[in-house]
């Protein structure tokens, strides 16, 4: 896995090229297709009686942007946010999304031949949150799938 240059012509139609955050421990990937922008998680409104997954709504630039917070989605404890947090605002069937993750990584070129699915040990529950994963001289990149994650029941 290498850091990516931001030139999208050197993409080949056979590589992904993945946004990396950390949800607790985890280190997790999107395509960057699917992110629009990533900001602070400030300035989040509670939402009463919304599920324990919704942290809450934003106003970005007039649009009002539901806040998931993933470790929630994910089956871990749910965590504050510090300095490091972020929203991945991300496009999910038309509608943004935010993602609250615990920090971000890198955007890293990979070959789709190096995405592997899921180890079978991971369970059912767990393993329909990835499309695949992804590993590196260092690290572990479990590719998200976002339209999975993100399902109402969550």
């Amino acid at each position: 896995m290498s850091t990516a240059t931001l030139d999208r012509n050197q993409i080949g139609s056979d590589d992904l090229q993945l946004a990396t955050f950390y949800v607790g421990e985890m280190l997790l990937g999107l395509e960057i297709d699917q992110v629009q922008e990533i900001n602070r998680c400030l300035d989040v409104t509670t939402v009463p009686h919304a599920p324990d997954w919704v942290r809450g709504v934003i106003n970005l630039r007039g649009d009002v942007v539901t806040v998931i917070d993933l470790r929630s989605v994910l089956g871990l404890e749910r965590g504050t946010v510090t300095k490091d947090s972020r929203n991945l605002i991300v496009n999910l069937s038309g509608e943004l999304v935010g993602l609250c993750v615990d920090r971000i990584a890198d955007i890293i070129n990979v070959s789709r031949d190096e995405v592997t699915p899921p180890p079978p040990n991971l369970g059912e529950l767990d393993q329909h949150f990835f499309s695949g994963v992804i590993t590196g001289e260092d690290a572990i990149v479990a590719v998200l799938d976002l339209q999975e994650s993100l399902e109402p029941a969550s």
